[in-house]
């Protein structure tokens, strides 16, 4: 993967407390807080009725049943289909 610079000013205390981690764990954080934001953003706005459960997943860049999960812990109920269910089932 190619990579490039990136220039960040953030509080000191977070600069302190992340400053003797590894860039391997900042580009974990990084990606594992981006896709929770982008979760976030897509079930706020699916939860609102601003958008369908499949686009909120696309929006998201996650599967339904990804989503789905992350529904059922933020108490929002995602439609449920034959196809999910058995997914869910396993």
């Amino acid at each position: 993967m190619a990579a490039k610079p990136l220039t960040l000013t953030i509080p000191e205390v977070l600069a302190d407390e992340l400053k003797s981690v590894s860039q391997d764990y900042l580009l974990e954080l990084l990606e594992r807080g981006l896709r929770e934001v982008k979760i976030d953003r897509a079930l706020e706005l699916y939860g609102r009725g601003g958008m369908s459960f499949g686009a909120a997943a696309e929006r998201a860049g996650v599967p339904a049943s990804d989503l789905a999960r992350s529904a059922y812990a933020r108490g929002l109920l995602p439609p449920f289909s034959s196809e999910t269910l058995r997914e869910e089932l396993g």
